[in-house]
């Protein structure tokens, strides 16, 4: 044992001495000491959530500051972060890649007692600090990404380690329960939205009955969401738009938008699927390094064209068009933001698609809205509905996204539209696909962890 580790066991020694056995019942105490780690978890998640969103924002507005001042730099730069990224995850942390959502998600299909020690490939220490630097050193060059799933993969690797740290004798939860619980308390920190913190355990991580872990994610959920807010502030992710009810007319645009934007996410999610399937075609080291450059190369070249709108998380976008529409918005952003995310995904470093697939459904919505000739001050509601529909048919989980979009924005008048679109856009993008990019990224993740173990034991 460290010695680490073994100041963390004396010290829940000590307070269990000191405060639990003299003023507790033992089923009280138990359920206590259950809790503890999974409340220090969450601090640390809160703690950890702000500081990854301050170095993140920081790298988006550096992205932003040198490609105003100096554009042609973006035929330099962007190849070389993207080359940096992609190295560091090489040659560190291979399961750093990509989202970490679906990381998370293979972590807990692998944490049976018969194979948790897998789930160390997946969802270790390293892999979330890769994870950080890989995805700040891709923003910087102006790459296309989200923070959320990097926050959620990161939050998952505390709740292992924390899990794992706890003394034989201590009661503990099932390190199942610490993973789906660490995926819940990422979510609400980085988004500071608590309820679709929760929806999201129940829709997209785990499948187990809500009984064997309510009280794990609610308290973690909450201390995490707290713990983020103490820095940052009681925040909106996206503040408060203006929504003007509809009916008639536009309630069927609601739903064309519903239909639209869903069959997009499903075709953007395909289209990484393709992608990352091309790509293992490449198999030297050469060729590797030259498919990334390439790909760094591609965005350079957009971001030169279309200026910072073309690079980035896409959240000031959003906030432009919900807040500040001129009602003009170029019919090219969309195809840009849609191979941007594409491109940066594609090229082996860390970044999420979370916050992107948003921003990619805001512009498209509003696309949509010119070409019916939508006032401008109509189009908030559909920019809303346009959002929940793309990330719905990206990664099919039609009431996180409605919970998320509602919590961000606090528009509680138009959660029935928003839940609509989700069902809708779900259905159409069944149509694609049947499963979700997650899920086939999950199994993937799978296939990997258990060839990296076959190569070390056949090594040995």
């Amino acid at each position: 044992m460290s010695e680490s580790d073994s100041r963390y066991t004396r010290l829940l020694a000590w307070l269990d001495r000191r405060f639990l056995q003299p003023l507790s019942t033992d089923r009280v105490r138990r359920l206590i000491l259950q809790s503890f780690p999974f409340w220090l978890a969450s601090i640390l998640t809160g703690m950890v959530a702000v500081g990854y969103e301050r170095v993140f924002g920081w790298a988006e507005q550096t992205s932003f500051s040198w490609l105003t001042a100096t554009p042609w730099l973006a035929f330099g730069l962007t190849p070389l972060a993207f080359g940096a990224s992609w190295l560091l995850v090489r040659q560190w942390a291979p399961a750093a890649r990509g989202s970490g959502i679906p990381q998370v998600m293979a972590g807990i299909q692998l944490s049976s007692p018969s194979q948790h020690h897998r789930t160390a490939y997946l969802l270790s220490l390293r892999v979330a600090l890769v994870k950080v630097l890989s995805s700040v050193l891709l923003l910087l060059g102006g790459g296309v990404i989200g923070r959320e799933g990097p926050t959620i993969q990161g939050s998952a690797a505390i709740f292992r380690a924390i899990n794992k740290l706890q003394p034989a004798g201590w009661p503990q939860l099932s390190r199942q329960i610490a993973l789906v619980t660490g995926g819940a308390a990422g979510l609400a920190a980085a988004f500071n939205t608590p309820l679709g913190g929760i929806v999201f355990v129940v829709e997209e991580l785990t499948q187990m009955h809500m009984a064997r872990f309510r009280m794990a994610v609610f308290t973690a959920v909450i201390i995490a969401g707290l713990t983020a807010q103490t820095f940052l502030g009681p925040y909106l992710y996206l503040g408060f738009p203006k929504i003007i009810p509809v009916a008639g007319w536009g309630q069927l645009l609601v739903v064309v938008v519903a239909l639209v934007c869903g069959l997009a996410g499903a075709v953007f999610a395909k289209t990484l699927l393709w992608l990352g399937r091309y790509r293992q075609r490449f198999t030297t080291l050469a060729a590797q390094a030259g498919w990334v450059l390439g790909c760094g190369l591609l965005l350079g070249g957009l971001a030169y064209w279309v200026g910072q709108e073309g690079v980035g998380t896409g959240k000031p976008i959003i906030n432009r068009l919900l807040f500040q529409n001129n009602g003009v918005t170029p019919w090219y952003l969309f195809p840009v933001r849609f191979a941007g995310m594409a491109l940066s995904y594609s090229s082996g470093g860390a970044g999420g698609v979370f916050a992107t697939s948003l921003s990619a459904g805001a512009i498209l919505g509003d696309g949509i809205c010119q070409i019916f000739d939508v006032a401008v001050p109509d189009r908030n509601l559909l920019i809303l509905v346009s959002m929940v529909s793309f990330l719905t048919g990206v990664v099919r989980s039609p009431f996180t996204a409605a919970i998320l979009v509602l919590e961000m924005t606090d528009r509680h008048s138009a959660i029935f539209q928003l839940l609509i679109s989700g069902l809708l856009a779900q259905g159409v993008a069944s149509l694609i696909d049947p499963h979700s990019l997650y899920e086939h990224l999950k199994a993937g993740f799978i296939r990997e962890t258990s060839e990296v173990e076959s190569g070390v034991k056949s090594s040995e």
